[in-house]
């Protein structure tokens, strides 16, 4: 029988960067072909590599790793800044590569950035919070879900804090980029105590992975 410390539980996130994190362990030599082929299940164990993944939501990663039920999880930056768990930040996968900006409406560009935003609208509320303290604006947090793009359109909020990739979506809705706040990909993060208690088998992956970014 295998000892538990033979095991790593990794944890990705499920949707948009799953694929191109399957491809990257796939390209460091582990077969993924299971878990590409049946995304409904949660939970995959390989044996031969003495692996096993879960498939969680992006925002639940951090909290999972943090608690130790996976040893290893990959999540995007912007999650990693927004709680500030107490995690081991151990390489930067390259992957989802997009960045994490204050939008507004393109009419409102100029002079008037920043002396008038009062409200600001976003899914990263602690995250928006500190970057305007650090400015020195008190300003008011409006934390939604989705379509943060409505907010200004609406007049709820004078600017968003959100994830920008192309800057299509804010073209499409007559908003431009005001202020970009960090570049944003995906991290591999881990358990203190597992990269303590499983420090060998942590730092054999992490070069498998290096060597393939």
């Amino acid at each position: 029988m295998l000892a538990a410390n033979d095991w790593l539980t990794i944890a990705l996130a499920k949707g948009r960067i799953l694929p191109s994190s399957l491809s990257l362990f796939t390209a460091a030599g582990i077969d993924c072909s299971s878990i590409a082929s049946d995304t409904r299940k949660l939970i995959f164990r390989l044996e031969a590599e003495k692996l096993q993944f879960i498939l969680a939501k992006p925002t639940d990663i951090p909290t999972y790793v943090e608690y130790g039920a996976a040893d290893l999880g990959v999540v995007g930056k912007d999650i990693l800044l927004e709680q500030e768990k107490e995690l081991y930040e151990l390489l930067d996968l390259k992957l989802g590569a997009c960045r994490l900006s204050v939008a507004q409406k393109a009419e409102k560009t100029g002079a008037t950035w920043g002396s008038s935003v009062t409200y600001v609208a976003t899914k990263y509320p602690n995250l928006a919070k500190r970057h305007f303290l650090k400015k020195g604006r008190q300003v008011e947090i409006i934390k939604l879900h989705g379509s943060i793009e409505l907010a200004p359109l609406l007049n709820l909020a004078d600017v968003i804090v959100d994830l920008v990739s192309t800057g299509k979506t804010l073209r499409e809705n007559n908003l431009v980029e005001a202020e970009v706040i960090a570049q944003i990909t995906a991290r591999l993060v881990a358990n203190p105590g597992s990269y303590q208690v499983k420090a060998e088998r942590v730092m054999a992956l992490v070069q498998q992975l290096e060597k393939v970014l």
